[in-house]
Formats: C-alpha cells, structure tokens, sequence
C-alpha cells in the first residue's frame, strides 16, 4: 500500500501533462489534416516557406500546384500548407 501512495504523484504528473500537452497537440494535428483534405482550387494559402499563392490544382498524391505570380506554379507536398487565407465557395 505504501509503495501505491510513492506512484500517485507520478500518476498525477503524467495526467497534467497528458491534458496540458499531448492532447491540444493531437487536437491541432487532426485540425490541420482536416484542412489539408478540405483545399480546393482556387483557395488562398501559406506554405511552411513562407510562400502564399492561390491553388491552382489539388492531385491525388499529396501534392498541390500553386501559383505564387501570374504564371509562375510551384508544386507543394499538401502537410506543407499551414494555414488557407480564403476559402473558395464550393461547385454546385
């Protein structure tokens, strides 16, 4: 019983830090894939680089065109986008 009451401390510690950080990380990592997987043609976006550019295509294998000044197209790996400045309406 007395080597129990030695544990809860650090039962409590791992519970604080799970709440305090594993958590929102994982939180915000499911936010940005969800992101990710909503990009369309035509949204604005930020990459990692510093790049902000308008979406020209999505493709299917993780990668995103985009066109940084007229006529000048870059290809992105699509986890490299951090934030969609605006969001283009869907097709009807």
């Amino acid at each position: 019983m007395e080597s129990l009451g030695q544990f809860i401390p650090l039962i409590l510690i791992f519970g604080i830090m799970y709440f305090l950080l594993i958590r929102p990380q994982q939180k915000k990592v499911k936010e940005h894939a969800a992101m990710v997987q909503a990009l369309r043609r035509g949204d604005q976006v930020v990459t990692q680089g510093g790049l902000i550019g308008k979406v020209i295509k999505v493709k299917d294998d993780n990668e995103v065109d985009v066109e940084i000044a007229d006529g000048v197209k870059v290809r992105v790996v699509q986890n490299t986008i951090v934030t969609v400045l605006s969001k283009t309406e869907p097709a009807k």
